[in-house]
């Protein structure tokens, strides 16, 4: 197929980027290149022969027509988004500007795009749109989020990510685009943002800075491997049935707390420094809204189109470690530019 991955620099897309590429798809990222965008994650596929890059701005109509028309895509993979919630908390426009305009915008310039072509390109054609359990809200001690779960999000962010979901519906509903969603809990692996609990923790650690854990560190998210959401949003956009919903989940729930200390007893077996690790955990000021709980019910995914996750979180959280141990060269240049060198997120007021 000819695809399209909006997004594609960023930390999923460009792991999917890398994967729809190995497997002999013609591929266009097409990314802005905001601070999450880094071409470095793409250097391994950079020369390929059916790989192309184009930077640009899903919100620039005009551009997202010329490209559609240019390269003349099979399908569109959705990825492009402002998504850390810590960001949205003090910067909430960007979100909307991105998440909900923008994704308005390529919305209607893939609709005007799939109206041209002949019918059966017009059958086969595909608009995945990649979304976030955090649109759910939060779950008790006990259930796990389905695709027939009502939305209630709680920060900018997931609110944000929740208006993107319905549009992208109501242009399934209301012109026919043939529209597939996908909506993932927690990613993590190589090349990723050192902003985010997991690199952050490995890198401080390896750097022997403090360790902040939000409020008791008992909040807990469902853990997926990249590489395997990414096998997931393939197999969804060749297999999955226009206007349907999937769920992708690594049914890996841990605490935040269990997280940090797991990364901490693995950072001391791989990189010793003659300490624990676990003695630079600082317990920070907890998120504002910060939801207790996330966990996916992927069972639609997994019967409907055969998918399972590949990793366990100890052998996905094992390989993403060794990963930030082995390529500095790829996070150096992240962590001088001040990625992860700084609390994210805070109110006024609200702050230690």
């Amino acid at each position: 197929m000819r695809v399209i991955i909006t997004g594609g620099a960023g930390f999923i897309g460009s792991a999917l980027a890398r994967l729809m590429v190995q497997r002999g798809h013609e591929v266009l990222v097409f990314d802005k290149l905001t601070y999450a965008g880094n071409l470095s994650s793409l250097a391994s596929v950079a020369d390929a022969a059916n790989f192309r890059f184009f930077q640009g701005d899903i919100n620039d109509g005009p551009a997202l027509a010329t490209l559609l028309a240019d390269f003349a895509p099979d399908a569109i993979m959705h990825l492009a988004a402002e998504s850390h919630v810590d960001r949205s908390i003090t910067g909430a426009a960007t979100f909307i500007e991105t998440n909900i305009v923008g994704s308005f915008r390529l919305l209607e310039a893939a609709r005007a795009y799939w109206e041209k072509l002949p019918p059966s390109r017009r059958a086969a054609f595909r608009f995945l749109h990649v979304s976030t359990d955090e649109v759910y809200g939060s779950l008790g001690p006990e259930g796990l989020f389905s695709e027939m779960t009502p939305y209630d999000p709680r920060s900018p962010y997931s609110a944000s990510k929740a208006a993107s979901d319905h549009l992208a519906q109501a242009w399934w509903h209301t012109y026919g685009l043939p529209v597939l969603i996908s909506n993932c809990s927690n990613n993590y692996g190589p090349y990723h943002l050192p902003e985010k609990l997991i690199p952050l923790v490995i890198l401080n650690g390896l750097e022997g800075k403090p360790l902040p854990v939000y409020g008791d560190g008992s909040n807990i998210r469902d853990w997926l491997f990249v590489d395997d959401h990414a096998a997931a949003l393939a197999l969804i956009l060749e297999q999955g049935k226009a206007g349907r919903t999937y769920n992708v989940g690594g049914r890996n729930e841990r605490s935040n707390l269990s997280v940090v200390h797991t990364i901490c007893d693995l950072l001391d077996e791989l990189a010793p420094a003659g300490l624990s690790r676990r003695s630079l955990i600082e317990f920070v000021t907890d998120r504002p809204g910060h939801d207790h709980r996330y966990a996916i019910d992927a069972t639609r995914l997994e019967t409907e189109l055969g998918w399972r996750a590949q990793q366990t979180f100890e052998s996905g959280i094992r390989r993403t470690v060794q990963w930030y141990l082995a390529n500095a060269a790829w996070w150096l240049p992240l962590r001088a530019a001040g990625h992860g060198g700084a609390r994210l997120g805070l109110l006024e007021g609200k702050g230690p």
